[in-house]
């Protein structure tokens, strides 16, 4: 089983501004399952994205362990897929060549690539947009691609940092919906970033809370699936678990 183990980490780093090293992540120790959602939430400067990150191998920790399958993350690899905030797209390339990167840079032949892309744009509900460029998507579009691009390279991991956060209201919700729908159907094991409480409850099988670069809580969250805003917006379980989390937020 492929899990992501996270043993004792750590990151210091040098801070010109105070003279001083100031540590980041203090020791943190997380093991997530094969295909489980978890999120990670917390206030700003919690160390979330720091840990992510370390995570995507694009720091080095200080000390601790990162593993995948047993095999220790060294720096970037096609294991994790990464999705930031920005949309991160090709802006020369077609829809279906950003989906279909990953697969062309693992060597796989030109049709198979198409393939692909095709198969995870039918999974967003893409295919019409196959053949526009980035500039001619809206917002939320150039996101869902970026979601579909991580996710047809076949990671073992998908690592999402606030990957809403810059979409209207109405259309993050479209956006979680879709993810968890996404999720089901593929089942990657996936490590959400996020500072909104109700996105990391209505997400995930487990929040985890992070305060000043250490784990505060991990909270399970036994809420049914398939999940829908209009389903869990008045549901008592989805409040009290939303409010539990918010309450750990506030005393981080």
């Amino acid at each position: 089983m492929k899990s992501l183990i996270i043993q004792n980490l750590s990151k210091t780093y040098f801070d010109p501004y105070a003279g001083a090293n100031v540590t980041a992540i203090h020791d943190i120790s997380l093991h997530v399952k094969q295909g489980e959602f978890v999120s990670i939430v917390g206030p700003s400067g919690c160390g979330k994205t720091t840990l992510l990150n370390m995570l995507a191998g694009f720091i080095p920790p200080s000390g601790g362990s990162i593993t995948i399958d047993d095999k220790p993350i060294k720096g970037p690899g096609a294991d994790r897929g990464v999705v930031f905030q920005s949309f991160a797209l090709f802006p020369w390339k077609t829809v279906l060549e950003n989906v279909g990167f990953g697969p062309k840079m693992r060597g796989l032949p030109t049709a198979e690539c198409d393939r692909i892309a095709r198969e995870f744009l039918s999974l967003a509900g893409l295919e019409h947009a196959a053949d526009r460029y980035p500039n001619e998507l809206s917002g939320g579009m150039q996101q869902r691609v970026g979601v579909v691009r991580a996710l047809a390279n076949n990671p073992d991991v998908l690592l999402m940092d606030e990957p809403f956060a810059s979409v209207d209201a109405q259309t993050r919700m479209t956006l979680q919906e879709e993810l968890t729908r996404i999720w089901q159907e593929r089942r990657p094991t996936i490590l959400f970033i996020t500072h909104d409480v109700a996105e990391s409850v209505f997400l995930a099988d487990r929040v985890v809370v992070l305060s000043k670069g250490r784990v505060l809580e991990e909270l399970p969250i036994p809420l049914e699936r398939p999940r829908a805003w209009e389903n869990l917006i008045e549901d008592d379980t989805f409040k009290a678990l939303s409010a539990q989390v918010l309450q750990k937020v506030r005393s981080a």
